[in-house]
């Protein structure tokens, strides 16, 4: 694979320091990576130098696989941990199969509202800077796919999910409309994207280790 790195960003940094710390390391041409992370959110991101920034549009449009913590009775306004608290919530009486039947509403093609802290640009600015200025704007829902949610485990206050997906979709909202569906809030409180397409995160190397 020429010019493309496979790195596993660690949580507490956006994908763009991981680029900027990249450029520094190896003095490229040109980089880029396909596909942002969130800053709370750990695992996979690819790297493309030079030539292969071409390619970029071939991997975003990739399935993901991500493996997210549910923080239960809680929301906060940018819809993970790091954010500020808006709403507290009663967590009702869950077990396996109740779980397993909401998760199972999810699955194929689904409506999402994209979060007022993303990169989605509406009139030529990013959402998060009309969310960040405490502008409301309206955001039209997109569809996107999903291809698969698994259980993995759960107990009175978190869930942890795996989550097979088409690319665009905003795990935060997922977790938002999940718990709606469980008559509670949550908040993503952990998230690592373990797979792009074929790519796997096991297959990733850590920036210092570069």
């Amino acid at each position: 694979m020429k010019n493309i790195l496979l790195i596993n960003k660690p949580s507490g940094i956006t994908s763009y320091d991981v680029i900027r710390i990249l450029k520094k390391k190896l003095h490229p041409k040109k980089i880029g990576h396909a596909g942002t992370i969130d800053p709370l959110a750990s695992g996979l991101l690819i790297v493309l130098i030079d030539e292969a920034t071409k390619q970029s549009e071939k991997f975003m449009a990739l399935e993901k696989r991500y493996r997210v913590e549910m923080q239960l009775g809680i929301k906060t306004d940018t819809g993970d941990i790091d954010g500020k608290l808006t709403q507290m919530c009663n967590i009702p009486e869950l077990n396996e199969v109740k779980i397993k039947k909401v998760l199972k509403k999810f699955e194929g093609r689904i409506k999402q509202i994209p979060p007022v802290y993303s990169a989605i640009k509406y009139k030529g600015k990013k959402l998060y800077e009309y969310a960040r200025a405490g502008i409301k704007v309206k955001i039209k829902p997109r569809f996107v796919e999903i291809k698969k949610i698994k259980l993995v485990s759960f107990n009175r206050e978190t869930i942890e999910l795996r989550v097979d997906c088409s690319k665009g979709t905003y795990i935060r909202t997922l977790v938002e409309d999940i718990a709606k569906k469980l008559k509670t809030v949550a908040t993503v409180s952990r998230l690592v994207r373990e797979r792009i397409g074929k790519y796997s995160v096991n297959q990733a190397v850590n920036i210092d280790l570069l």
